[in-house]
């Protein structure tokens, strides 16, 4: 296939993440498949790190269009998002010592629970019950930072997914809120990422700046979709896109 073909296709995908991506997490599904697909024999970390590069636009992006319409808790995302950017580098680091796909029988049980969960409690998130924050809700949001941001650089999938839910769960966020929050660490997870393996190896970034444009579009699109239909269009969105998630681990645990 031509390379200009081939950078239509894939800014495509990228557009069609980073509505996702903006809404309630997930991008990585259609852009890292699709990356895959379009380089086979290219090295994996050239192909993250190129996803990473992408995403990252569309996912700060978002950020800024929910800043301007939904007040973020600083005092908690603030220490979350510096969690989030230590935890994903030695996450990444930690590859070197051990085959993240080991983890994946368990990040399946994990996304199960939490698509039942989310399920059964239809209130979950519908309207926010956070306390007045403190010391308690700082150190809550740094332990999700470092956990999952750890999590994203060793392993990845649901990233997003695992943010929204713990921010709604621990601190007692709607999902319109818990989705902007989980932007801001996102963005943390994905400049760590970024910065690691651009320092190990060759970005294409050429390709990764025209899906970065598109990813951009997309993710304008979804914001603005998120916030004129508010939480319970994130939920189902949130629901989806966990539902996608486990299909696919599961494919990838038992059958592939």
């Amino acid at each position: 296939m031509d390379t200009e073909i081939l950078f239509v296709v894939l800014g495509l995908a990228a557009l069609f993440a980073g509505f996702v991506d903006a809404v309630v997490g997930g991008g990585g599904l259609i852009q890292i498949p699709a990356l895959f697909t379009a380089y086979p024999s290219t090295a994996p970390a050239v192909l993250f790190g190129t996803n990473k590069l992408a995403s990252i636009v569309g996912t700060t992006s978002a950020a800024i269009q929910y800043g301007r319409h939904v007040e973020i808790p600083w005092g908690v995302v603030g220490p979350g998002a510096v969690a989030a950017l230590l935890g994903s580098w030695f996450g990444a680091k930690a590859v070197v010592f051990l085959d993240p796909t080991v983890l994946r029988p368990l990040i399946l049980l994990l996304l199960i629970l939490v698509a039942f969960y989310t399920f059964v409690r239809k209130d979950l998130g519908s309207v926010s019950t956070e306390p007045k924050h403190g010391l308690r809700s700082a150190g809550l949001a740094l332990g999700i930072g470092a956990v999952i941001g750890f999590y994203d650089g060793f392993f990845g999938p649901g990233t997003g997914s695992f943010f929204i839910f713990l921010l709604i769960r621990l601190l007692g966020m709607d999902f319109l809120r818990a989705s902007v929050s989980a932007k801001i660490l996102n963005v943390a997870t994905n400049v760590a990422a970024i910065t690691y393996f651009a320092g190990t190896v060759e970005l294409m970034w050429k390709l990764g700046l025209v899906m970065a444009s598109c990813n951009l579009c997309g993710a304008v699109i979804g914001s603005r979709l998120a916030l004129q239909r508010g939480s319970g269009f994130v939920r189902k969105m949130f629901l989806a896109v966990v539902a996608v998630l486990i299909a696919r681990l599961a494919y990838d645990t038992f059958l592939r």
